[in-house]
């Protein structure tokens, strides 16, 4: 009986312990399947890896269009001195060649007067539409400075084309000609028409326009000379670039002044209005400046009857080519508008930087150039 006692106590034991042995195996075990939880963040925190190669993607998708020249797609304004200007339509046309052939969007603003104040106005609105460059035409050296630098300071390049703004408001300047060979090329004109002596005037844009300004200090700088010690400057009028006070001027001239030889008017507006003036009166004077072929045309010729023996000028639609590609290279960081600076200017070629008469920096179209009766008819079908 004891035997049987022992026995039953010994598998009673034996089978406590297997209970027991087979519940800690459960619960040892579930631990090890538990490391797919820790798995799945290891998945999260490969997935922001993907995402921080995402932005690498996207910036060489914003410098790629920097290889290819980054102004493909760049919007491009021009502001012009007024509306209704011919010269002014020729430069926009060569403005607007030149930003269509390197795949820009161009804006064309013209202001209804030949003043600062539209100008500013219109500056403004450019910078509100997030424009990539403004060329601007200047109707005052200095007055557009501050709503020119607001455009540089939001991110805008800033240049200036045939009538400068002054060299803070601005990165670079495209001038049409040296302003000493503009200069230059007036007064012998003057010399030569007046025979060496007499009176001449002045007719010119505005009182604020930088560019006749310039040309206008040239010429007297250049008459100190004793070599033009006999002829003499009685008067520069403004006719602003408006046509009909130009014919005002002009008639004015011929009143106040009886012994006047010749007008000299480095506008073209002023140009086309006092050749028609002194065509119509038949008057003995003679006119010299910056005319357009094509409105001079029938002005210039040898004899009496044709006021104007020759006049210079360069072509405005090239101006404005340049002006874009200047433009342009500005954007794509070609040039700073720095000295020495170079890039290429489309079907112009190449061209460089150099220093400018106020300080500042500009590029520099060319020479003028002279039409008169042996090329005018060939040159009035071109602009």
């Amino acid at each position: 009986m004891k035997k049987l006692i022992s026995i039953l106590l010994i598998l009673s034991l034996f089978g406590a312990a297997v209970a027991c042995d087979g519940g800690t195996t459960s619960t040892t075990a579930a631990p090890t399947e538990a490391p797919s939880a820790t798995e799945a963040p290891a998945e999260e925190t490969e997935a922001p890896v993907e995402e921080t190669e995402a932005p690498a993607e996207e910036t060489e998708a914003e410098e790629e269009p920097e290889a290819e020249g980054g102004v493909e797609g760049k919007t491009f304004a021009l502001l012009v001195k007024s509306a209704g200007n011919p010269y002014n339509e020729k430069e926009a046309e060569g403005f607007t060649k030149a930003v269509e052939e390197f795949g820009g969007e161009v804006i064309v603003r013209q202001p209804e007067k030949a003043t600062a104040e539209d100008q500013i106005t219109m500056i403004g609105e450019l910078v509100a539409q997030r424009v990539d460059a403004i060329a601007v035409a200047g109707n005052d050296f200095d007055a557009l400075q501050p709503a020119l630098t607001q455009a540089m300071d939001a991110g805008i390049k800033v240049l200036s084309l045939d009538s400068a703004v002054n060299p803070e408001s601005r990165a670079v300047h495209v001038n049409q000609a040296g302003t000493e060979l503009i200069g230059q090329a007036l007064v012998d004109a003057v010399f030569d028409l007046t025979g060496g002596e007499g009176q001449f005037a002045i007719l010119s844009a505005t009182s604020q326009a930088s560019n006749q300004n310039a040309w206008i200090a040239s010429m007297n700088a250049i008459l100190e000379d004793e070599q033009y010690a006999d002829i003499e400057m009685v008067e520069v009028a403004y006719g602003d670039d408006e046509y009909q006070k130009s014919v005002d001027q002009t008639q004015a001239l011929l009143k106040n002044y009886p012994d006047l030889k010749v007008i000299c008017a480095p506008t073209t507006v002023g140009m086309m209005a006092a050749g028609k003036v002194l065509k119509d009166e038949g008057s003995a004077v003679k006119l010299t400046g910056l005319g357009l072929p094509s409105e001079m045309a029938e002005y210039i010729g040898e004899g009496d009857e044709f006021p104007c023996p020759y006049m210079y000028l360069w072509n405005p639609i090239d101006i404005g080519y340049l002006a874009g590609y200047t433009a342009a290279a500005l954007v794509d960081g070609t040039i700073t508008g720095a000295v020495d600076d170079t890039f290429t200017a489309g079907d112009l070629g190449e061209y460089t930087i150099v220093e400018a008469g106020d300080e500042g920096t500009e590029v520099i179209l060319g020479p003028p150039f002279r039409f008169d009766p042996s090329n005018i008819e060939e040159w009035k079908e071109v602009y």
